[in-house]
């Protein structure tokens, strides 16, 4: 079947002319599993985010419609997010200044603005921009707005009246309020109690999901023993569906919300990205990054203009949705429909469920996002990105969850600048029996330099901060070989690229060698970079003569003879040769 523009734009559409009647109760069964968990997450994350509950309601109802036309991916399932509700607090509630409709008004706009700015990255095919935050720092990161949250949280879960805005003022009033007596007993049972439930059934996997019996209990309980009074409650919702709520806003407005939603946009489609990719390939399907990009835009605008705030892929429900037979979008829209029919028919039911609850829904929706095990494998595996996991956690825990964003970026960014400064590299030698040229540091016993020859290989293209470090490292080989050295000769494969600053470098070590007697030639550079060089006029400088297709050419053409030490070779030796040219250390 030809694909269609209607098909690119609208991927539902095309699901919906193949659909298949055996996915029909499946999708059905999925959808109302799945609706068990969306209803408390979504009322829990607004708290979170400092908005009144039924706007969870909104954010999930619409962009799970919306993301069924226009989305890739046949299983995600969008929502608010628990790493999105601490930053949309941070960007909004300042600029609303206690005014309840103004930070509905400012969480609708900021989504819309989340959603230009995905829609634009997924047109100009930017779906690269999450590798922006590597997997060090987003660990790093999470780990972080766990804690907040948690902190945020902890009040609520044990009926402690605080007043703070910061999380470690949270957590001190917390502890002040707990050593004074000021908890509510009743709301501390019911808050850790239902953790509990919460906790225990996710460890047990149970088919029910635990959210929905704590909750239910919660509110049962609440109703039969009569403690509303004793209780703080969410409420009665409002009996309505999404609508517009973005009344007295202005430019300035959209201006200050810029910044944070470009950092929102850029930690919702990583997180989205990562776990679109894996529930693909598990299921041997391929999605677009860049079509994930706009379908999550356009699901955010549309939320956004409709009563709703900023949200994302889910990866507690879209799991759920998998695990109870989902195979298309229509789980999500079955979704939608039974919070349609709770917000329409049966609003009453939170009037009776505690806010303690809520915040134990909440608090074990983030716990899930604290990562210990994959910072230990760090510390094992990688010292440096370790370290940047825990300088991402401490940008948040210090500065913010937005400034945290910008932290987070500048250490993705300065852990790549660090890797290409101080890139792997090499002299090469020759080693008796085995083809190819091999890194002397890894056969200190059996590797030879070549009479004459420095042969060098360095594992990065060359720009402005690495090639002062490529030219001091070259020069100091080329004293350490001694006086009887007459050419030089680069190893270039890896090199894939050479910048205008790095360019002035190799010319200043061209004319260094130059005036020592030595030659400097290049094997195995790629054509795109030759191009480089002829582009900054530097044909005339290196000469056709200067490049060999291959180390091995340059070398016998430089030595005048063909090795005589690989006759005999075996085959497995010639393999563990292979695997050492393709091993980056060696």
């Amino acid at each position: 079947m030809a694909t269609t523009a209607m098909d690119r734009w609208l991927p539902g559409i095309r699901v919906a002319r193949g659909y298949r009647r055996a996915w029909l109760w499946p999708d059905i069964r999925a959808g109302i599993v799945v609706t068990a968990l969306l209803i408390p997450a979504g009322m829990g994350y607004a708290r979170v985010a400092g908005l009144p509950p039924e706007t969870g309601l909104y954010a999930t109802i619409v962009p799970l419609v919306v993301y069924a036309l226009v989305g890739p991916s046949r299983i995600l399932v969008l929502g608010p997010d628990s790493a999105l509700a601490p930053i949309i607090a941070a960007s909004i509630l300042p600029l609303a200044a206690g005014d309840g409709a103004r930070a509905v008004a400012l969480a609708g706009l900021l989504s819309i603005l989340v959603g230009a700015f995905m829609l634009l990255g997924g047109i100009l095919r930017l779906g690269f921009v999450t590798d922006l935050l590597s997997k060090p720092v987003r660990v790093g990161y999470l780990n972080a707005i766990a804690l907040v949250v948690i902190a945020s949280q902890l009040p609520k879960l044990l009926g402690v009246p605080v007043d703070a805005d910061a999380w470690w003022d949270e957590l001190a009033a917390t502890a002040r309020g707990l050593a004074g007596g000021d908890a509510t007993g009743v709301a501390a049972s019911m808050g850790l109690a239902s953790l509990a439930v919460i906790l225990v059934l996710r460890r047990l996997r149970s088919p029910v999901p635990g959210v929905l019996v704590a909750v239910v209990i919660a509110t049962l309980a609440t109703w039969a023993l009569g403690l509303a009074d004793e209780l703080t409650v969410v409420g009665a919702l409002p009996s309505g569906l999404p609508a517009p709520a973005l009344g007295g806003l202005t430019g300035g407005d959209a201006v200050r919300l810029l910044a944070p939603a470009a950092g929102i946009a850029l930690v919702a489609f990583t997180d989205s990205a990562v776990l679109s990719r894996a529930l693909a390939a598990r299921r041997g399907e391929t999605v677009s990054g860049s079509a994930e990009l706009s379908g999550i835009g356009i699901a955010n605008i549309a939320g956004g203009a409709l009563g709703g705030f900023a949200v994302s892929a889910s990866s507690s429900r879209t799991p759920v949705a998998e695990q109870a037979g989902s195979r298309t979008q229509l789980t999500g829209v079955v979704g939608a429909a039974l919070i349609v029919v709770f917000i329409l028919l049966v609003p009453g039911l939170t009037a009776y469920l505690p806010d303690a609850t809520l915040a134990a829904v909440v608090i074990a929706a983030v716990v899930g996002l604290i990562d210990a095990p994959a910072l230990a494998r760090l510390w094992r595996m990688n010292r440096l990105d370790a370290a940047l996991s825990l300088a991402a956690s401490a940008g948040v825990l210090i500065f913010g969850v937005l400034e945290g964003i910008v932290v987070a970026i500048v250490l993705s960014l300065l852990a790549f600048v660090d890797r290409s400064w101080r890139p792997y590299r090499a002299e090469l030698g020759r080693v008796r029996g085995l083809r190819g040229y091999h890194d002397l540091s890894r056969y200190p016993e059996r590797g030879e330099r070549l009479p004459g020859i420095v042969l060098v290989r360095f594992d990065a293209p060359l720009f402005f901060a690495n090639g002062e470090v490529f030219n001091d490292w070259v020069r100091s080989r080329v004293a350490a070989a001694g006086p009887d050295v007459t050419t030089v000769v680069l190893a270039a494969e890896p090199i894939t690229g050479v910048d205008t600053t790095a360019i002035d470098q190799l010319v200043e070590l061209d004319d260094y060698l130059q005036a020592h007697g030595v030659r400097l030639v290049f094997a195995e550079m790629k054509d795109p970079v030759v191009d480089q060089l002829r582009r900054y006029g530097m044909a005339d400088r290196f000469t056709p003569d200067r490049f060999w297709p291959t180390v091995g050419a340059a070398v016998d053409d430089l030595t005048g003879t063909l090795r005589g030490d690989l006759e005999g070779t075996r085959w497995d030796d010639a393999a563990g040769a292979a695997r050492d040219e393709d091993d980056p250390a060696g």
